[in-house]
Formats: C-alpha cells, structure tokens, sequence
C-alpha cells in the first residue's frame, strides 16, 4: 500500500491518497510532478465520486510526500527547509 500526501503550511493536509497499485502511484505522482513542473494546477477525478482540484499557488507552496503513515509538524518544516535551500 502507497500513500501520497499534500501538505500546505497554512491548511494541512490538502490531500491524501492510498493505492494498492504501484502502477496507479507511480502515475499519479507523475501527475503531480507535471503540474509542478509546467505550473499546472492540479485536477483530477475518478469518474464516479472522487474529484480533486489544488490551483498551482497552493500547491507549489505544499510538500508532496510519498510512503509516509504519519507527518508531524517538525518533520515537515525539515523538508520545507531542505527543498528551500
């Protein structure tokens, strides 16, 4: 199981999402690297229930983490910090 969470400094967790299949994780984390990259808000949807959408400003300001169970305050200014310098 993988979990991509999208922590904003100000709003917490913006989104969190689990996937049993490594080949849906690995999509969808290229999803949100394109929009980081081309400065793409980030949209997305399953088609039946599920639809997400962060605009560019709130998420190039937020850490993208990828299989973490748990982010405590402390350990997200420490990669803040890191992906600053």
């Amino acid at each position: 199981m993988k979990i991509v969470k999208i922590i904003h400094p100000n709003f917490g967790t913006l989104q969190e999402e689990i996937f049993d299949n490594e080949v849906q994780f690995k999509i969808y984390i290229k999803l949100v690297h394109s929009c980081l990259e081309l400065k793409q808000d980030l949209t997305t949807c399953n088609g039946k229930d599920f639809l997400l959408h962060i605009p560019y400003e709130l998420l190039k300001s937020s850490i993208v983490m990828a299989n973490v169970e748990k982010v405590s305050l402390g350990e997200y200014a420490i990669q803040k910090s890191k992906m600053e310098k």
